[in-house]
């Protein structure tokens, strides 16, 4: 358990944020161009993917704001 502030959590919040931001402005600019013509329900199905596919990376991710490593700590 970590008993001292790190720097890695303010850095690793800020880097979420960036991430996101460049993650959402790359699916608004270029997802419409490519699905735009498609049935609305191809498109929501598209949309609710790409909307929960930058979870993936997430567990890692968090794993390292509060270890420093990518992966979970053995018990």
């Amino acid at each position: 358990m970590r008993t001292e502030p790190t720097w890695r959590i303010p850095v690793g919040i800020l880097g979420l944020l960036v991430g996101l931001a460049i993650y959402g402005i790359v699916i608004a600019r270029y997802a419409p161009s490519i699905i735009g013509d498609w049935p609305a329900l191809a498109q929501t199905l598209v949309y609710i993917v790409l909307g929960v596919l930058w979870l993936l990376p997430l567990r890692r991710f968090l794993i390292w704001m509060e270890t420093g490593r990518w992966s979970a700590p053995g018990k």
